[in-house]
């Protein structure tokens, strides 16, 4: 009887161990990359791409782009300068402004440069052509293309929360200034609000 309720015992144990290993083991499903999903109601990937399309497509609408046409009989040599994050989360501006190049790139309205950042690396590699590479290959410092505007913006976000509910507020604001004369000829702006419902939740 012992032996019979010792083996009883470890069938039980044994099987509590493989239900705890079952249940730590994560469920994982591939999906489109551009379905939407919206898991915990903070800033995600989906967010990004759908306001940098809608905003991408609202400055190249407007008429800062046909008067500059007219004017130098050319598209204007636009790039993207800083996106500061002034919400209350962790934001990746970085993608963000990813979304933003890609969408402008691709609309084939306008030429585009690359970052303070991505030019400090291209200029590292000119001065190592100007010693290694061939004179029939190595590229000329000073034959960089300046930009004539560059897009700012911020993030900023609302929370509001009672009884386990809570409303997420997020403000995208984006300004296109003009080199050299730093005027702003187009201001954008974009708002995202959530709701979220759920026991016990922490800001």
């Amino acid at each position: 009887m012992k032996l019979l309720s010792s083996r009883v015992n470890q069938y039980v144990t044994v099987l509590g161990l493989l239900f705890l290993l079952a249940a730590c083991n994560p469920t994982v499903s591939r999906v489109d990359s551009d379905s939407v999903t919206d898991l915990s109601g903070k800033w995600n990937d989906t967010d990004s791409r759908l306001v940098a399309q809608e905003m991408i497509q609202d400055v190249l609408s407007r008429g800062w782009l046909s008067k500059f046409n007219r004017a130098k009989g050319k598209s204007p040599t636009v790039i993207v300068g800083t996106v500061r994050n002034l919400s209350h989360e962790h934001i990746n501006t970085r993608t963000f402004i990813a979304d933003m190049e890609r969408e402008l790139i691709n609309s084939g309205e306008v030429e585009f440069v690359a970052s303070a950042q991505d030019r400090e690396e291209i200029r590292q590699e000119v001065k190592e052509q100007d010693l290694y590479a061939s004179e029939a290959t190595r590229k000329a410092m000073g034959q960089e293309v300046g930009a004539d505007f560059m897009l700012q913006g911020s993030i900023n976000t609302i929370v509001d929360a009672i009884s386990g509910q809570q409303a997420r507020f997020y403000q995208i604001d984006l300004t296109l200034i003009e080199l050299g004369t730093n005027r702003k000829v187009w201001v954008g702006q974009k708002k995202i609000k959530k709701t979220i419902e759920k026991g016990g939740f922490r800001l």
